[in-house]
């Protein structure tokens, strides 16, 4: 694996990139101003538009929640991928091949090339397949659909499809569309004979198997026709694009809910899915082919813990015997993350569409509701292994069950168990207790960690990404402004009044210097740094600015990314706000006429306050015991009134 890509490359990437394209692709922006733009925010339900979006700085900001970054952290954010994840979606994007500090380099222009030749494959078969299922030759399709409770709109909802029965109809529909026999080999949707490659899906309901992101990667197929030899469910080989371990279907279509409602509910089979969302559980989603695994719970941890809090995940699985492996395998699993963990088991065996088909939505969403903890799952099915009605057979069960109490870590929890195990056996605590001690210093002190660790306090899910959480968010007291010192070195800043007319001059003076930072070339820099603010926090973002120096005032983004890196962590929120509001003007000119009045009023404030300063050094002064400073004094006053009549006449 790759190391950590270069600082260099990090900045080009974010450079080159148009937020607003990407943004673009997720909230449907319109014009607020000159250069501005604004959407409904797609972090939280609103009804009014408050998310804006500056090009020109690459940065957004929302004004009714706080959230707030730039391209990266946009993507990071919207498909919950990791920072690395985020800058490799967008290199690839624009083409940018990344360098990496171990000398190694990611895709080249040649594969990304390939990759999107794939996705682009991949999305033409997604709209044929759909398209298919309107026909007359997909009436067997259709009759599946609507014999398990789905209409049209909700196989338009999933993007359900059919591949017709024929060996070539995709063959011919992506050669017509320019992609060569080789590039289709490499999709997975064809197999290869003796006389050349055909169609891999054929007389088949098709499901579309996305990334998180929404590109269409893989396909799920279902027959229908008794005469096909195949198995009943057929998916895409792995791929470049399409592998198995790491795919989740649905999560396309779950992620927000997921990210919302901090509940990730695992179920076994694509309608599954489709029953779930359709009766309110819109956080279901389904493994393809294989056991929720190491990588599975990868993506869980990023969806579940942005914030570092716990969430739940849910396994539905049948009663039978099979359903209970599944269950015990996913208790293995879950020493790997650290979300509170559950199993929905419907005793008749009836899956969620099952379920909804025939009892409705409101029976599908009481087995989730009726969840139980999967600790407790996982040690009753070791008992019903046993003859709890001998003796021989409760001390067995005891033997089998201690182990898989011990293997919970959460100190808080295990002893917890140890009385439940108890009394589910009629063995007295204090021996369960001590059954469950030997167990655990049995364990191999150098092993795996124990299923079901919690670390930290329970229900605690361990934060999948590092780096500190950001304080003084504008949900703690107004965007910029900390709801306290974060610890002793950390200064605390209040909300400047918006009344206070000198706040609000300096606040539009920070506004302009981050949007407009051109405008501070030239002897401008100098005065401009040379400024005092009366509002703590316009200060500390104006010291970022100094210490960031005039080396970068040329070039928009790399000059408010590195103020951010300056400025106190709790202003962050504040100088991402003042780097995107909009200014009051329509035009070009306008803009420069605004941003240049909006200085000349900062700098005649600083003049007129050095006036009043040595208009009070001249009046403690005694003319004739000191003549040279009165009349320096006096030359230095009138200097000033020029500078301030100058600007004046500028503006």
């Amino acid at each position: 694996m790759a190391g950590l890509i270069k600082r260099e490359d990090i900045d080009e990437v974010r450079q080159r990139t148009d937020i607003k394209e990407v943004v673009d692709g997720y909230v449907t922006l319109k014009g607020a101003g000159l250069g501005t733009y604004k959407g409904l925010c797609p972090f939280h339900d609103e009804r009014s538009p408050s998310f804006t979006v500056r090009p020109q700085v690459g940065r957004y900001h929302c004004f009714g929640c706080g959230e707030d970054g730039d391209v990266i952290a946009f993507v990071q954010k919207q498909d919950h991928t990791s920072f690395h994840e985020a800058v490799e979606k967008l290199a690839a994007r624009i083409g940018y091949e990344l360098r990496y500090e171990d000398g190694g380099t990611g895709p080249n222009r040649e594969e990304v090339g390939k990759r999107q030749r794939l996705l682009d494959a991949h999305k033409i078969a997604d709209e044929f397949f759909r398209a298919q299922l309107l026909t007359p030759g997909a009436a067997e399709g259709r009759n599946f659909l609507f014999g398990r409770g789905f209409d049209r709109a909700a196989s338009e909802q999933f993007g359900v499809g059919y591949a017709p029965q024929g060996w070539d109809a995709l063959l011919k529909h992506l050669r017509g569309r320019g992609f060569t026999d080789q590039e289709l080999k490499l999709t997975g949707m064809f197999s290869e004979g003796n006389r050349g490659i055909y169609d891999r899906f054929r007389g088949r309901l098709i499901w579309p198997i996305r990334d998180i992101a929404g590109d269409t990667i893989g396909f799920g197929a279902r027959k229908l026709y008794e005469d096909d030899q195949g198995p009943k469910y057929l998916n895409t080989p792995e791929t470049t694009l399409y592998k198995k371990s790491q795919v989740l279907y649905g999560i396309d279509l779950a992620k927000r809910s997921i990210a919302k409602d901090r509940q990730l509910v695992v179920v076994e089979g694509y309608t599954d899915v489709m029953a779930c969302h359709l009766a309110g559980i819109p956080t279901a989603v389904a493994t393809c082919g294989t056991a929720f695994g190491t990588e599975h719970i990868k993506i869980a941890r990023r969806l579940l813990s942005d914030d570092g809090s716990g969430g739940e995940v849910i396994f539905t699985f049948d009663g039978d015997a099979a359903g209970q492996k599944a269950a015990l395998r996913a208790f293995e699993e879950d020493q790997r993350f650290t979300a509170q963990t559950y199993v929905a088991v419907e005793p008749t065996g009836a899956d969620p569409c099952d379920l909804r088909q025939s009892r409705g939505d409101a029976a599908v969403r009481d087995l989730i509701a009726t969840r139980r903890p999967l600790f407790e799952f996982a040690i009753k099915a070791t008992l019903r292994r046993h003859n709890l009605d001998t003796v021989e057979g409760r001390v067995a069960a005891l033997r089998e069950s201690a182990p898989v109490v011990a293997q919970i870590r959460d100190a808080a929890i295990r002893p917890e168990y140890a009385r439940e195990l108890a009394g589910w056996l009629g063995i007295s605590v204090e021996d369960v207790s001590r059954a469950v001690g030997v167990a655990m210093k049995r364990a191999a002190p150098g092993g795996p960690a124990a299923p079901g660790t919690l670390a930290g306090a329970p229900g605690q899910m361990a934060s999948a990404q590092s780096g500190a959480v950001q304080a003084g968010s504008a949900q703690a007291g107004g965007p910029g402004v900390a709801a306290g010192p974060t610890s002793g070195a950390v200064p605390s800043y209040q909300r400047p009044d918006p009344r206070d007319p000198v706040a609000s001059m300096e606040r539009q003076a920070l506004e302009v210097a981050l949007q407009e930072s051109a405008l501070l070339g030239g002897g401008i820099w100098e005065r401009f740094a040379a400024a005092r603010f009366v509002t703590p926090a316009f200060q500390a973002v104006h010291d970022a600015m100094r210490a960031s120096g005039p080396g970068l005032i040329g070039e928009p983004l790399r000059w408010v990314e590195q103020v951010m890196h300056e400025v106190p962590e709790p202003l962050r929120p504040l100088v991402s706000e003042l780097s995107v509001v909009p200014l009051p003007a329509s035009t070009a000119e306008a803009v420069q006429k605004y941003c240049k009045d909006i200085l000349s009023r900062l700098f005649e404030l600083q003049i007129t306050r050095v006036k009043a300063d040595k208009m009070g050094q001249l009046q403690r002064l005694d003319p004739a015991a000191n003549p040279e400073d009165f009349q320096r004094l006096n030359r230095e006053l009138m200097m000033l009134e020029m500078e301030r009549r100058a600007l004046r006449s500028d503006a």
